[in-house]
């Protein structure tokens, strides 16, 4: 059987796209309230885990405190939309077996990535 497990996060970040066109409103620098979901699927361990949920916290620390509150464009090497942001964290969790990421700008959208 294969078992998927998934903890979300939250935190507060500005960027910009400046790659888009004159008057696009997301050309300018403005902010999200993100919501990150992390999904670890594999098998279960001697315990019953796929992994601890105190495990992926612990990833997702530094990542966090990393980004919260500050310009993402300072972080990430690519433009800053919410798929290359979910890519971005997708490769920081190198110690998780993590199957997909999902990442929410507002209450209504969702950027998608999957191993």
């Amino acid at each position: 059987m294969k078992y998927t497990v998934s903890k979300r996060f939250s935190f507060e970040a500005a960027h910009s796209l400046p790659h888009l066109p004159e008057g696009h409103k997301c050309r300018n620098l403005h902010g999200h309230s993100y919501v990150v979901e992390v999904f670890c699927s594999g098998p279960l361990d001697e315990r019953g885990f796929v992994v601890d949920f105190a495990d992926i916290s612990a990833a997702m620390k530094p990542i966090i405190d990393r980004l919260d509150h500050r310009n993402i464009n300072e972080i990430l090497p690519c433009p800053t939309t919410a798929e290359n942001l979910g890519a971005w964290i997708l490769t920081q969790l190198t110690t998780l077996p993590v199957s997909r990421v999902d990442v929410h700008e507002t209450a209504l959208t969702c950027a998608r990535v999957e191993r």
